[in-house]
């Protein structure tokens, strides 16, 4: 890439799951990359193969204090995204979803940057309507557990299109929906992980309910892929644009399915269903269909291989 085309792009969160296969994909486009993190949840370990190309730089920094600097285009993803995390510290998870924003909004604002903020599913809730598309407002629990990390991000939307709205800033919004891949936390408590773990050291799977509620899975390349594809659309294109797979299944298909590839011998036990969890999360991913040309293509089937065998490349090492 020529220099005069090349992007200087700020991803913070830039260690963690999504953040770090982010980096890797700009990287491989040419662009200079500073990754930031606080590393509450994300690990070097992560980015450590980038380390030696002299287009990425690492800064050990939490977003919720200003950041001075100078970049064309920022994706903003720091937040834990599990629930075993953002329960952790949920005043502390509210304050990197909100005041992450705006210091994110407020640099974007300085350095006249186009920006993108990482959303959730969450914002949904325990949805009443099915597949759930953009401008449906959600059913959410305002001061349940996991409203820390619900609520810090339907604030974060808000913040978004206000700045659009009264400063004139580029900002896209993507609403993330379940991905899994490489790279996940081996104890981040969703549930592609912990199946996997579980069935790896032969442990019984735990299904919380009865197993039948239903959840879709994106392969983290395609996911990042469509984050891509909507921080290059049209400047007018804000969003909020769902990004996720729309096949879904159910708990106890997604374990079977575990099951049979790790020919693991685990058990399937049933535990209490954790508050406020939603029996049904499915997008509608029409929108970025038609402005991103944009849909999952890797079969769940074969993102579950290369996930299983990351996973077990992380038990050897240990």
């Amino acid at each position: 890439m020529s220099y005069a085309m090349r992007k200087r792009v700020l991803v913070t969160g830039g260690a963690g799951f999504l953040g770090s296969h982010l980096c890797e994909r700009l990287l491989a486009n040419g662009h200079d990359v500073l990754c930031v993190d606080n590393f509450f949840t994300g690990t070097k370990d992560n980015i450590a193969h980038l380390l030696a190309n002299p287009y990425f730089e690492l800064l050990r920094h939490d977003v919720t204090f200003p950041l001075y600097l100078e970049v064309d285009e920022i994706y903003n993803l720091a937040c834990p995204a599990s629930p075993i995390h953002y329960q952790f510290d949920p005043v502390q998870t509210t304050k990197t979803s909100v005041h992450g924003a705006i210091n994110m909004l407020g640099l974007a604002k300085r350095v006249k940057a186009k920006i993108l903020q990482a959303s959730t599913s969450e914002v949904y809730g325990d949805p009443s309507v099915h597949p759930q598309p953009e401008h449906y407002w959600g059913n959410v629990n305002p001061i349940g557990q996991r409203a820390c990390y619900d609520e810090g991000k339907r604030c974060a939307e808000t913040l978004f299109f206000d700045y659009r709205r009264q400063h004139g800033l580029i900002v896209k919004v993507a609403r993330i929906f379940n991905t899994y891949g490489p790279r996940m936390h081996p104890n981040d408590g969703r549930v592609v992980s912990n199946f996997i773990m579980q069935a790896l050291e032969n442990r019984p799977i735990t299904l919380y309910g009865e197993g039948t509620q239903t959840r879709s899975f994106c392969y983290v390349n395609d996911l990042i892929d469509g984050l891509l594809r909507l921080m290059n659309s049209a400047d007018e294109l804000a969003g909020p644009v769902n990004l996720g797979n729309p096949w879904q299944c159910t708990m106890i298909e997604l374990a079977q399915a575990i099951l049979d590839l790790t020919g693991s011998r685990s058990a399937l036990v049933h535990a209490p269903l954790p508050p406020d969890d939603p029996q049904q999360r499915r997008p509608d991913i029409a929108l970025a269909r038609e402005r991103l040309d944009w849909e999952p293509r890797v079969p769940l089937h074969e993102g579950l291989q290369s996930t299983i065998a990351y996973f077990e490349q992380l038990l050897r090492r240990r």
